[in-house]
């Protein structure tokens, strides 16, 4: 009788975990029934956002549903990728963030708690933009080349400017003297704006930057572009090299891509992976990444997650190499 009970039990909540599961699925097929959140972690108007607002409204387009661009500032994109970790993992709560979210600043500020492996579950990879080393024309380096050597003919005298610490052209600007074998002096800036400002002003020399920051500075020579960081050279600079080909594989780019907390379910994510690679490969889209200076990207979730560890761990590197200070 007992045995027989005990039976009657497990057939009992083998039914109701199977009516759960069903039910979860077909919660999940129909996926999304309400608006999605979109969290940026920097202000409006910045690369993050701009990125955001282009591929959200796209997507809202496709789900069905609005995809809502959020801004969250603070610790270089940390407090709100910390609201996106804490979501519910149901898919409702998304973050746009870059590698200086998922991979930098983590490792530069310590009152917030984010491993972007273990707190996030990537979507997709949505694109990515080289940056430009650039410098005043009355400096006398007109290569790269030349600009090695003048650092290692004069170790700690040439100022680089960047728009503060953490960012990614002061992350590439670190990379750049460590491959080099070289030594500059970083001049950090409260925003890559003011940054420019000094470089065309002459108050600082060169600075790597971001390309759609200075385009228009390069096209009418106030500015001189001598590398881009790309492994390509850019369509918008074809006759300016890499600085892979000067210094073999270096490569930095400011790439962005679509995250979601950790432990969302997996058809979620391939559906929200769907909608932001058919919203990356509208022409509409494409056109306007490329005004930006911006190549779309697409990749599958897993890709993604690949993509931000082996990120961490290049960043990570650099971080310990060029004993750059937390912050706080």
């Amino acid at each position: 009788m007992i045995a027989m009970r005990s039976l009657r039990s497990t057939l009992v909540l083998a039914l109701a975990l199977g009516i759960a599961g069903v039910a979860a699925h077909s919660q999940n097929a129909a996926f999304p029934t309400r608006p999605i959140r979109m969290i940026v972690g920097f202000a409006a108007g910045g690369g993050t956002d701009v990125v955001a607002r282009i591929v959200a409204q796209k997507m809202s387009e496709i789900l069905g549903q609005s995809v809502v661009v959020e801004n969250r500032t603070g610790a270089s994109g940390l407090i709100g990728a910390e609201d996106v970790a804490k979501a519910t993992p149901d898919g409702y709560t998304l973050m746009m963030g870059s590698q200086t979210t998922y991979a930098v600043a983590p490792f530069l500020y310590h009152k917030v708690s984010i491993d972007a492996s273990r707190d996030f579950a990537g979507v997709a990879l949505t694109g990515a933009s080289p940056l430009v080393l650039v410098v005043n024309p009355s400096f006398a380096a007109h290569t790269l080349a030349d600009v090695i050597a003048m650092a290692k003919a004069n170790p700690r005298k040439i100022n680089f400017g960047t728009g503060g610490v953490g960012t990614t052209p002061h992350m590439t600007a670190e990379l750049f003297q460590f491959v080099a074998g070289i030594k500059m002096v970083h001049v950090a800036y409260r925003g890559e704006a003011p940054a420019i400002g000094d470089l065309l002003g002459g108050q600082i020399p060169l600075m790597f930057a971001n390309l759609s920051a200075v385009m228009g500075n390069i096209k009418s020579g106030t500015l001189r572009a001598l590398a881009v960081t790309g492994p390509e050279r850019s369509p918008m600079l074809p006759d300016v090299p890499t600085v892979g080909e000067t210094l073999a594989g270096f490569a930095s780019e400011t790439w962005f891509g679509i995250g979601a907390p950790a432990r969302t379910p997996r058809d979620i994510l391939l559906k929200l992976n769907a909608a932001a690679r058919q919203a990356l490969a509208t022409p509409d889209t494409k056109s306007r990444f490329a005004d930006l200076g911006m190549t779309t990207g697409t990749s599958s979730p897993e890709e993604l997650d690949a993509y931000i560890k082996a990120e961490i761990t290049k960043w990570s590197k650099v971080i310990k190499d060029a004993n750059i200070q937390s912050q706080d």
